[in-house]
């Protein structure tokens, strides 16, 4: 597996814009997560200048136990760049025919698949693992008083959140293996959530069911928004079973179509 997991990155590594979008998804993901305290002192300096005031202490995104699922959830927004990055490879393999050239040198379908495969999963751990970092960093930095009986809650959603990403990077495989145009593959990964959200307000009144089943749906399930619990009062703080089920359904069929998509296809 590892010898397939090389093979894949050594032709990553060559290209220009997995270096770009790769530097860019990481850039920006540690950026805007350690630097949402520095938004909110901003952000209480504009208050004072209109006369009025805001405590950002009592908005504790940086305190233990809360940074753990803000910080996560926030970085859900840029996982589309790593989705793009991967739309981007499987398009260069159709494009200058290194699937081919693949297959031919030995390389069965299935192994290619799974050089592509295990290339989402190393790159869902690596952005779970620096915004875990990130997390643990500014989280000792921020929170006034540290407790370690509550350092640690909240940690499953990390779990969560690389099967939410190594979900979403395998939706982005199979829809760049189907469609094998960089461009368009880009601008359907780019619309999936705005078509799946006009096709739920469709059915919402008929088949209200069927909504946690939809795949977006699901993989945004698994992290739920954290900042009811400032306006609210109230937070799911825990990892829906269901929700993990349904994406792990999801991306399961996912690889699997991919697959058979290639398993089919005259190369």
């Amino acid at each position: 597996m590892l010898h397939l997991l090389k093979i894949d990155l050594k032709k990553l590594t060559s290209y220009r814009t997995f270096w770009v979008v790769c530097g860019l998804y990481f850039l920006t993901i540690g950026f805007s997560t350690a630097s949402g305290m520095e938004f909110l002192k901003w952000l209480a300096n504009t208050f004072d200048k209109f006369g009025s005031s805001l405590n950002i202490d009592r908005i504790p995104l940086y305190h233990f136990p809360d940074v753990w699922l803000n910080l996560v959830w926030w970085s859900g927004f840029f996982k589309v760049l790593l989705g793009i990055m991967v739309v981007i490879s499987i398009s260069n393999e159709y494009t200058y025919r290194t699937l081919r050239q693949n297959i031919i040198d030995g390389l069965s379908r299935w192994e290619f698949l799974a050089s592509k495969i295990l290339t989402n999963l190393l790159l869902s751990l690596i952005s779970v693992v620096l915004i875990f970092i990130i997390a643990l960093v500014t989280g000792f930095i921020y929170t006034p008083e540290i407790n370690w009986n509550y350092v640690f809650t909240d940690i499953e959603f990390y779990p969560a959140y690389l099967l939410e990403l190594f979900t979403f990077l395998s939706y982005a495989l199979m829809l760049g293996i189907f469609v094998q145009r960089s461009g368009l593959t880009i601008i359907l990964l780019l619309l999936s959530y705005m078509l799946e959200a006009i096709v739920k307000a469709n059915i919402d009144d008929y088949f209200p069911w069927l909504i946690p089943y939809f795949p977006m749906e699901s993989i945004s399930a698994l992290v739920p928004i954290p900042f009811y619990r400032y306006a609210f009062q109230e937070i799911q703080d825990y990892v829906d079973p269901a929700a993990v089920a349904i994406a792990s359904a999801w991306m399961i069929l996912f690889n699997y179509f991919s697959y058979l998509k290639l398993k089919r296809s005259d190369l």
